[in-house]
């Protein structure tokens, strides 16, 4: 079963995370399941970029991004080009090491 190492985030995961993920399940979901909340303002549906993350190990065990995907990317915050978001990139069977960008391009969290 492939791990998801979340790197330390001051307010999401201030310790960083170690999470066991079933492959298939997109990182979002995984991360969500073992206790790691990543902002997503559309509700999973590929139509913001509050659940992008940059993944700094296993870029490559990852499916390619859509083109829809690579749009919303254009918009995000810190953008890298190992970024991703976590509502749409799905598992697979190597470990990822994920950093999650300090700041989103939302103006209204529901979580603050």
């Amino acid at each position: 079963m492939p791990q998801i190492i979340v790197l330390p985030h001051e307010e999401i995961c201030p310790d960083g995370a170690v999470i066991e993920a079933e492959s298939g399940v997109t990182i979002i979901d995984a991360v969500a399941k073992g206790g790691v909340d990543i902002e997503h303002a559309c509700e999973k549906s590929c139509a913001c970029t509050t659940c992008h993350v940059i993944i700094r190990e296993g870029f490559d065990s990852l499916e390619e991004s859509t083109e829809l995907e690579d749009d919303m990317l254009d918009k995000a915050w810190g953008l890298e080009p190992d970024s991703r978001l976590s509502c749409q990139a799905v598992v697979a069977d190597k470990d990822l090491v994920i950093e999650i960008p300090k700041y989103t391009i939302n103006m209204v969290s529901e979580n603050h």
